[in-house]
């Protein structure tokens, strides 16, 4: 495949700064609420990436069915998340400690991203977005210099990669999150395995024991297993489908399902939905938030692949 520039491109370089040459396999469009989206037509995957939060928000496998998970009432609009897809959580997770007033999961997933680079490696397509500090940022409840730098690779596998670096002269602590959403047919004959042995805070009731199976589903769920590496599987026993999610960089993992009263109680969440998603999140939060020396940098990473 090779380079090409299209008149929806050249329409786009007036509105996206620094616009890279794009291959073929990529273009860069207009989603819904106006919000700029790369679309992936790659030979072994396709995908969609909007540039507020660098927001995945489809993968889908070539020849397979989607394995991110999108809520049909999400809203697409300015400040407002997304909800669905693989929302980046930095530079802290959940609410603020300290600032009521700052939004929840940090400001990335609301920022917009700069396109940085696109290019095709064989069968896959590499897209590379870039976050820096604004004055914005430098005004917020976490006001460091900083440079993230996002990796999404698409092809039979998707992989995400979230390189921060320290580009401030005092040390600086965050926490992270890729909030994954993936789709299964049916919750209630989905196992997430892998976190046996681990033990758990469910964020419910609090610190729990570890468990000897996979988790299972039949009520709200939110479980944050600290200290734990492990790469997990989502089985599916209504169609068969096992996704592996194998992480690297990436010292905790939180498992959600919000179930029928949550479902119901949040505006962007359809009030069936939740039988058709599981968030597998791969993280660095509470305890294992990461710490980096000025010029520093750390890297957390995943890949998803579906059989």
């Amino acid at each position: 495949m090779g380079t090409r520039q299209t008149t929806t491109e050249v329409t786009m370089s007036a509105i996206v700064p620094h616009l890279p040459e794009l291959p073929s396999s990529v273009e860069l469009g207009m989603g819904p609420g106006g919000l700029t989206v790369a679309r992936v037509f790659g030979p072994a995957g396709s995908a969609e990436i909007y540039l507020r939060g660098a927001h995945l928000s489809t993968w889908t496998p070539t020849g397979g069915t989607p394995v991110i998970w999108m809520s049909e009432q999400s809203e697409y609009a300015p400040g407002v998340p997304l909800r669905g897809g693989v929302p980046i959580c930095f530079p802290w997770f959940g609410a603020h400690p300290t600032d009521a007033t700052a939004p929840s999961h940090g400001f990335a997933r609301l920022a917009d991203w700069q396109l940085a680079e696109a290019r095709e490696a064989g069968d896959d397509v590499v897209l590379v977005f870039l976050l820096t500090d604004t004055e914005a940022t430098r005004a917020s409840a976490w006001p460091h210099p900083f440079e993230a730098r996002y990796t999404v690779t698409v092809g039979a596998t998707l992989s995400l990669s979230l390189r921060v670096t320290n580009r401030g002269s005092t040390k600086l602590s965050f926490e992270e999150a890729l909030h994954t959403y993936l789709a299964v047919a049916d919750i209630r004959q989905t196992e997430v395995a892998g976190l046996e042995g681990a033990p758990f805070t469910d964020r419910l009731t609090g610190p729990r024991p570890a468990e000897s199976t996979p988790v299972r589903f039949d009520a709200e769920t939110d479980r944050i297993y600290l200290n734990n590496p492990a790469t997990t599987t989502v089985t599916d026993a209504s169609t068969g489908r096992v996704i592996t999610v194998a992480k690297q960089g990436s010292a905790s993992t939180v498992v959600w399902n919000p179930w029928i009263d949550k479902a119901a109680a949040m505006a962007d969440f359809g009030d069936t939905e939740y039988t058709g998603m599981v968030c597998v999140e791969t993280c660095n939060i509470r305890d294992n938030a990461i710490t980096l020396a000025p010029g520093e940098s750390h890297e957390i990473s995943v890949s998803y692949s579906a059989a």
